[in-house]
């Protein structure tokens, strides 16, 4: 793995470590590096009023703006179990929102990295800010 890469995979892992998930036990952590070379790390946050919880592309992607960020240059997300642990659908929107298609999202387990995906390939012909330009 090149220190780029294990430089996500290490914040995801630290933050997924914090996670907060008394109900599900999924914890799941993500860690995304901007246009910048900084890197922000998030990790989902449930609640007992379970549709509120925030999951952790949030949580990275929050702190990425908080930063001064706008961009996200690649993205790296953990989680354990028998399936590849993708960004969910909201998710994948809210990345989109902050990164191009050709954006490579990499899905990684507590061992190391299990796949590679663009966010094209996860949201095919999504709706993003350009489609909101006012056109004269």
């Amino acid at each position: 793995m090149n220190l780029d890469l294990q430089s996500l995979f290490d914040a995801a892992r630290a933050a997924r470590a914090l996670a907060y998930a008394p109900y599900s036990h999924f914890t799941v952590g993500a860690a995304l590096r901007d246009a910048e070379g900084t890197v922000h790390a998030g990790c989902n946050v449930e609640n007992a009023a379970y549709p509120v919880g925030t999951c952790a592309e949030a949580g990275a992607i929050a702190a990425m703006v908080a930063g001064g960020g706008r961009t996200i240059r690649e993205m790296l997300v953990m989680g354990a179990g028998p399936g590849l642990v993708t960004p969910c659908g909201a998710c994948r929107q809210r990345i989109r929102e902050f990164a191009a298609p050709e954006t490579v999202i990499h899905v990684a387990d507590g061992d190391g990295v299990l796949a590679r995906f663009t966010l094209g390939a996860l949201l095919p012909e999504s709706f993003g800010p350009e489609n909101l330009v006012r056109h004269a």
